[in-house]
């Protein structure tokens, strides 16, 4: 067994073993500025679309993630509604949709009504203080649209603060700032079970290559 495939079955067993992590974000002082920027990108109108520009990549996309999520989520209707809000919120948030999904695997295992022991709530394990802090305590967390904005925006607002650092900044997500492990699993899931290029994206990069 090569080094590879050793470390795939670490993380995926790692994963079997951790269906869904305690969400630890831990509340910080936060300036004006950015207390602002966040409360704007929560304000903004309802999901009809994801953020591709093309429908055949939509469609692409849509097609492939719903046949890898059909076992966590049967129902199609919810699949669909799901995978196009995260990649709307995503997208607008500036974080991979992919990345997210296997933040949402490792998280609350794809449970939309999750709460860790520590009161995360939802599929991205949001912790009530950020709707005190940069939304409206009303804001319901378990709402579909409101979870995954939230999420997106918090890891969005992490990545900034470690200037672009990844594993840093998902340590800060899972309130494991400094350890390997939450990290890893997040990233090797989304490598393991999300990452995909629909192929009139990957021929337009090919050709780009070329040119």
């Amino acid at each position: 067994m090569n080094k590879t495939t050793h470390t795939g079955l670490l993380i995926a067993a790692l994963l079997l073993a951790l269906p869904a992590q305690a969400g630890g974000q831990r509340e910080e002082a936060m300036s004006a500025n950015v207390r602002s920027s966040l409360q704007r990108g929560l304000a903004d109108t309802a999901v009809t679309r994801t953020a591709f520009s093309q429908v055949t990549d939509e469609a692409a996309w849509l097609k492939e993630m719903s046949r890898r999520l059909s076992k966590r989520m049967p129902d199609e209707a919810e699949r669909l509604e799901f995978l196009t809000t995260l990649h709307w919120e995503a997208s607008r948030a500036g974080v991979d949709p992919q990345l997210m999904l296997g933040l949402i695997q490792v998280e609350s295992g794809f449970r939309k009504y999750a709460v860790s022991p520590v009161g995360a709530r939802g599929y991205t394990q949001v912790m009530p203080f950020w709707a005190k802090a940069i939304g409206s305590p009303d804001h319901n967390l378990f709402q579909l649209r409101t979870n995954l904005r939230y999420g997106a925006l918090i890891l969005r607002h992490y990545i900034d603060i470690e200037r672009g650092d990844l594993f840093r900044a998902l340590g800060r997500y899972n309130g494991s700032l400094g350890r390997p492990e939450y990290p890893n699993l997040v990233v090797g899931a989304w490598k393991r079970h999300w990452d995909y290029v629909p192929r009139t994206q990957s021929a337009d990069t090919s050709a780009a290559s070329r040119s």
